[in-house]
């Protein structure tokens, strides 16, 4: 408990360490090499991501903030929230629309923030609980992988925000167990408030994850150092060059670090290392990109009625409402 700000972990203390573990040596130990995107957030990726929305190539946090803009009153009148749950909340800036509209609307009690760092949660609900001193605010560290931790006890209704286009992160197989759990954990009149990048000109795609100033590029060199760190492992991050690709197949944005030589890297915690070809990728995030009628479709199969899209005037990203549906019933 920090002042009014209270902090839960749902997490074992073990958890971080043996998950890290169990990615690395399934991830670096095969072809074609992998790791989860959740390993770029220590406390320095954390920096440098919020670096990367300012920059002018990232465009998804713009637009994204200028429909909440628009429509964040809209939004507070739909669905009378009186607690809102952000998941993978980061710093909250966006945040800050949705509880003024709220508050504005009257019904707003409690803001609920579920994200994988403790120091991300920590700053931005100490700061929350002096800008909002009215409003209860609480932090769940949580791997949204493997357990959402939706608070149970919070009044309802509730209103779950999953912002910033994160859901293109989970790819086809891994959306569907997202949307079940979620959906598991949804009582009557809560709503899902949902981000979503959509497809367009690669010309536009690409940089956003491979920007002139080399952040992006920093941001996922970064990767290695956390390896470094919490492993004993002997990455040199020179020996590797940060790559954004569209995969027009599946119709996203991946980003790869490419070995620039032949090398075999030490991962001495683990006993183990990981063995390189010059050029060898390994695939470090990945950015779906989506199309209404497959998104409504998907979430539709998924149990969730869609009540409202709203796009930038550029029609780059989409806010989505959804709502669980019951006995075939849907909100529209």
């Amino acid at each position: 408990m920090t002042g009014r700000f209270e902090l839960n972990r749902r997490l074992s203390d073990g958890y971080f360490t043996d998950t890290l573990h169990t990615d690395v040596l399934k991830g670096l130990t095969g072809r074609p090499k992998s790791l989860p995107p959740k390993w770029f957030y220590d406390a320095r990726g954390s920096e440098l991501f919020e670096e990367i929305t300012k920059l002018p190539e990232y465009y998804p946090t713009r637009a994204e903030h200028s429909i909440l803009a628009v429509r964040c009153d809209e939004i507070a009148s739909a669905t009378g929230a009186r607690t809102l749950v952000e998941l993978g909340s980061g710093s909250s800036r966006k945040t800050r629309m949705l509880l003024d509209a709220l508050l504005r609307h009257g019904t707003l009690e409690s803001y609920a923030a579920l994200d994988v760092s403790a120091d991300a949660l920590r700053e931005a609900g100490d700061r929350l609980c002096r800008e909002y001193p009215d409003l209860k605010v609480t932090g769940c560290v949580t791997d949204l992988d493997s357990d959402l931790g939706l608070p149970d006890d919070a009044p309802g209704p509730r209103l779950v925000a999953f912002l910033g286009g994160t859901l293109g992160n989970l790819d086809g197989d891994a959306r569907p167990a997202f949307y079940a759990a979620l959906r598991g954990e949804l009582r009557s009149g809560d709503a899902l408030l949902l981000g979503a990048d959509l497809v367009k000109d690669p010309a536009v795609l690409v940089p956003a994850y491979d920007d002139a100033q080399g952040v992006t590029a920093e941001f996922d060199k970064n990767l290695l150092r956390v390896l470094n760190r919490e492993l004993g492992a002997r990455f040199d991050p020179d020996a590797f060059e940060h790559a954004a690709v569209w995969n027009e197949g599946e119709e996203r944005v991946e980003m790869r670090l490419r070995s620039r030589i032949a090398q075999t890297v030490e991962l001495p915690a683990l006993e183990a290392a990981a063995e390189f070809e010059a050029g060898e990728e390994m695939l470090t995030e990945i950015a779906v990109k989506f199309r209404r009628e497959s998104l409504t479709a998907e979430l539709a199969r998924a149990g969730f009625g869609l009540s409202h899209w709203w796009t930038d005037e550029e029609e780059r990203f989409a806010l989505l409402l959804a709502e669980p549906v019951r006995d075939g019933r849907s909100p529209m």
